[in-house]
């Protein structure tokens, strides 16, 4: 048999470890709502952070499947359906982000509203437990900040929601990000004037004709906000040492910069 030598075999390992490391992506499939959701070209300049989370990973490494949807609860997610058709996809080693909280707030909507006490908790519970029965890494996260400032300090809209989903991570040891307190320093560093450019607002004057009144939403994000949002998402991954956290970019220049695209590109 011929002898390839030293240099040959070091050659046929690293073509092995290329090989290997070639292997399908990474998977982080999201649950959650508006905040997180894709939405077409025709409603820009609103993005979800679910959009653009895309741009904290190489590309040939993870996959980002956004499957959270507006208006969505803890309770509406499985009702309508979502659910089913986000579990039957995770498979073992994937990774999904759940974010909910803003929906099971609405008190006038018992089609949504959660107890954050009670059925929320449970809802998180269950959603844990089937990601795990199928293999994959549930990971929590708490709902992103609203746009709310008292007295020039921003103000904690989630209250009880958030302190729900840390309890049930320490409860059911799942990772947690707590984007709630994350995103709110985050929004304290912008200040309350400067953060009106991160959120939807949008004027007539813009011509936009998905718009056509004036829109002040201090709850979902525009590009820039989306972009921000994500930022402040894989940044909180990138803290948790689980095997998608070592795949976070620690250069995030497309959810850094400071000029539009106008879309989700990651540029």
């Amino acid at each position: 048999m011929k002898r390839i030598g030293i240099a040959g075999a070091l050659a046929l390992l690293l073509c092995i470890g290329a090989a290997h490391a070639a292997g399908p992506p990474m998977r982080i499939f999201i649950a959650g709502d508006s905040t997180a959701a894709v939405y077409g070209p025709e409603r820009y300049p609103q993005l979800g952070w679910g959009m653009v989370l895309k741009c904290a990973f190489d590309p040939d490494d993870v996959q980002v499947i956004d499957m959270a949807r507006a208006g969505r609860s803890t309770k509406s997610f499985r009702t309508l359906g979502h659910w089913a058709e986000l579990i039957t996809q995770v498979r073992a080693g994937d990774t999904v982000l759940i974010q909910f909280g803003h929906n099971d707030e609405r008190t006038d909507d018992l089609a949504r509203y959660t107890d954050p006490d009670t059925d929320f908790r449970a809802n998180l519970k269950a959603y844990i437990a089937e990601i795990r029965a199928r293999g994959g890494q549930p990971v929590l996260l708490t709902p992103i900040t609203r746009r709310s400032f008292v007295d020039g300090k921003v103000v904690d809209t989630h209250g009880p929601y958030g302190r729900a989903i840390l309890a049930v991570a320490r409860e059911t040891n799942t990772p947690v990000a707590d984007i709630n307190a994350d995103s709110m320093a985050w929004l304290q560093g912008v200040g309350e004037a400067a953060s009106k450019r991160y959120f939807l607002y949008v004027s007539p004057g813009d011509r936009i004709p998905y718009y056509p009144v004036a829109v002040e939403d201090d709850q979902h994000t525009n590009e820039m906000g989306a972009r921000a949002l994500a930022n402040v998402v894989a940044a909180g991954l990138a803290r948790l040492s689980l095997p998608i956290s070592a795949r976070v970019r620690a250069e995030r220049p497309a959810l850094t910069r400071t000029v539009p695209t106008g879309g989700a590109a990651c540029e």
